[in-house]
């Protein structure tokens, strides 16, 4: 069964309550009436009583019942206009029967108790309430009964509960009509949000919903929902950079690749300017390779299809794996490339940390590519390695011209490149760090950069150190920092 719209509920909520809170107050308001009747009859009747007992009491111990019924007939026969009145002596003898009680078909049933009682009965079609009371007056014991009509206080009771029962619609249909207003006022804030959310589109994200005044429910999901929408503007124009970005990147390495081939299709050439030509098209299909093999790497990343396997690494042979491969080019650089921390070629106790070789190589190389990049000829690059007792620190170290303030902590951002060595072609696409962050990152570790302009600049990140049977990563801090300082000696 397909459920009612909130408005729809709301609206039988509202009635609901306004309904019944309604008809408890006018329930009430009978109940209240007819106590409040009551309670004024009774204090009547008592009043009468207190009344035949004063009688009583002028007329004396010693008055003949002749004598009590004569006073009393002259005092209630006129006063009271012949109200019921009844009173027996000790033998149950009547003293004084009003005429209204001497034409009472149904006799009142007297008994002498310490507690007054009260009697309703019937004359014809009029209803009567006695109150039956012993009364002691100067050592001698009276029962009396006192009577009173209720048809007032009846057509009272009934006249209003008639009005009720007419008003009872009417509160109904209020009840119907303010549930309406309110279910209306109580959604229209929603409303507003609905309409301002439907236009929002991916051309104003920066478009934000109104939030309600008061520290409510209400508000609570607008400011979240505000927040979710900047979470979306941010990834959203993350997105569209990132494209727009690699696009850009991508744009110069295949026109200097078109260059050449419409170079080399132009006019009949040599064997030797085909060579040239082709080699160059190979550097600019190497840069695209790489630049495309980083932009999947990083989109895979994000959408969590890029897993690492953390297993034993001895950490010796892979730096010495690195420190083969890049000193070549070092040399080819005129740079000198070194390792500290412990000497490579040696046959001392292997250093296992736990992670993923093929991304802790990767890293090395982004790291190493920048040193060899920002480093001028002549320079020094360290690639250091401090084991301790429970993790080992890695870090890259040269003698470059360094990072400038304004771009310590930007170095991080996927593109953002800073220029290097001016008399030397610096390539790249910015997405090298990113990476290397994200390598950290899978790794539970941390990135801390320390530059210095014109001294150089480290790249440092601890590892864990594990033994080898050990097969999982613990967790860590978060994935890097950035700072600026002087280099340690």
């Amino acid at each position: 069964m397909k459920p009612l719209p909130i408005r729809l509920r709301l609206t039988v909520w509202y009635f609901t309550v306004f309904a019944t809170a309604g008809l408890l107050l006018s329930l009430t308001s009978w109940c209240m009436l007819r106590r409040t009747i009551d309670a004024t009859i009774h204090q009547d009747l008592q009043e009468r009583l207190d009344d035949i007992r004063v009688q009583l009491h002028q007329a004396g111990p010693s008055a003949h019942n002749e004598e009590i019924e004569s006073r009393f007939d002259t005092v209630y026969r006129y006063r009271d206009d012949g109200k019921w009145l009844q009173i027996l002596d000790e033998s149950g003898q009547p003293l004084y029967r009003s005429a209204r009680m001497n034409s009472l078909a149904l006799s009142v049933v007297v008994r002498r108790s310490s507690a007054d009682s009260v009697i309703d009965v019937m004359q014809g079609s009029r209803p009567i309430r006695f109150l039956v009371a012993n009364v002691s007056v100067d050592g001698r014991s009276y029962a009396v009964a006192t009577g009173i009509s209720m048809n007032k206080p009846h057509a009272l009771l009934r006249d209003f509960g008639l009005s009720l029962v007419l008003l009872t619609p009417v509160v109904l249909l209020m009840a119907a009509a303010g549930g309406h207003l309110m279910s209306r006022k109580a959604l229209a804030p929603v409303a507003l949000i609905a309409q301002e959310a439907r236009r929002i589109t991916d051309k104003a994200l920066d478009t934000r919903l109104p939030v309600p005044p008061g520290d409510d429910e209400l508000s609570h999901l607008s400011i979240t929902l505000n927040q979710m929408l900047a979470r979306i503007d941010v990834a959203f124009r993350s997105v569209r950079d990132f494209t727009a970005n690699a696009s850009h990147e991508l744009r110069t390495p295949l026109a200097r690749l078109r260059t050449e081939v419409e170079i080399a299709l132009f006019r009949p050439r040599e064997a030797a300017e085909y060579r040239i030509a082709l080699e160059r098209m190979h550097e600019d299909t190497v840069e695209m390779s790489g630049l495309v093999e980083n932009l999947l790497t990083l989109a895979r990343a994000e959408a969590g299809g890029e897993t690492l396997q953390m297993l034993p690494i001895d950490l010796r042979d892979l730096l010495q794996s690195v420190v083969d491969e890049w000193s070549p080019i070092a040399h080819g650089l005129s740079l000198r490339l070194q390792m500290a921390g412990f000497a490579p070629h040696t046959t001392a106790q292997p250093v296992y940390v736990l992670g993923d070789r093929l991304s802790l190589i990767r890293l090395l190389r982004i790291w190493l590519d920048n040193a060899c990049k920002f480093t001028p000829a002549g320079g020094i690059i360290t690639l250091r390695a401090l084991p301790k007792e429970h993790e080992v620190q890695l870090a890259v170290e040269d003698t470059g011209v360094g990072i400038a303030k304004e771009h310590l902590g930007r170095i991080f951002e996927r593109f953002y490149r800073v220029h290097g060595d001016a008399g030397r072609h610096v390539a790249g696409a910015g997405l090298g760090l990113s990476l290397a962050a994200w390598i950290a990152e899978q790794h539970r570790t941390l990135i801390t950069v320390t530059s210095v302009p014109g001294r150089g600049t480290s790249f440092r990140m601890k590892l864990r150190r594990t033994h080898a049977q050990v097969r999982k990563i613990s967790d860590a801090p978060s994935p890097y920092e950035t700072r600026q300082e002087p280099l340690s000696k």
